[in-house]
C-alpha cells in the first residue's frame, strides 16, 4: 500500500504576510508546483486527499482535487508545530493511495520517527517545498520510503 506525503508548495514569505499564518496562500511559483504535482500524482490514481488546515497545504492539493474529482479533507493532526505521534496515527489508518499535504516541520520528524522504527529510506532525503515522500506500508507496518524532488517550477 502506498501513501504520498507532500510538503506544501511555495507560499509567500511569512515576513511579508500580514494575516494569520494559517491563511498564507501559495505564491505564483507554488501554484505552478501544485499543477505539476497534480499531473504526476493523478497518473497514480489517488483515492483520498487529506491536508493540514493551512491554506497553503490545501491549495497544494487543489489542482489534484479538481483533476481527480476528489474532495480535500482537512485534519488538524497534519498542522504545523503539531504532535508527530498524532500525524503517525493518521498515517496508520488512511486508505491506500492517499495523498497527504503537510508542513516542513512535521514531515521530516514523521519520516525520521518511522525510520527509527525500522522503515528503510531508499533515497536521499528531500525536505524542500513541493517534495513528495512515497511511503510503502504493509499490514506489518511502514516498510520503506523514498523522496521525489520538487517539480522544476
Amino acid at each position: 500500500m502506498t501513501l504520498f506525503i507532500v510538503r506544501h508548495a511555495k507560499a509567500g514569505k511569512r515576513s511579508e504576510w500580514d494575516g494569520e499564518d494559517e491563511l498564507r496562500p501559495l505564491s505564483e511559483t507554488g501554484w505552478e508546483q501544485a499543477e505539476a504535482l497534480a499531473e504526476k500524482l493523478s497518473d497514480l490514481a489517488p483515492n483520498a486527499l487529506i491536508s493540514s488546515p493551512a491554506t497553503r497545504c490545501i491549495q497544494t492539493l487543489e489542482p489534484l482535487s479538481k483533476a481527480m474529482k476528489i474532495k480535500i479533507v482537512t485534519d488538524k493532526k497534519l498542522f504545523e508545530h503539531g504532535d508527530v505521534a498524532k500525524m503517525l496515527e493518521l498515517l496508520e489508518t488512511v486508505d491506500d493511495s492517499t495523498v497527504i499535504s503537510s508542513h516542513g516541520d512535521m514531515i521530516p520528524e514523521c519520516i525520521k520517527l518511522l525510520e527509527r522504527r525500522g522503515m528503510k529510506i531508499k533515497s536521499k532525503p528531500d525536505w524542500r517545498k513541493a517534495s513528495v515522500w512515497v511511503v510503502e506500508r504493509t499490514k506489518h507496518g511502514f516498510e520503506s520510503a523514498y523522496a521525489w524532488a520538487p517539480p522544476d517550477k
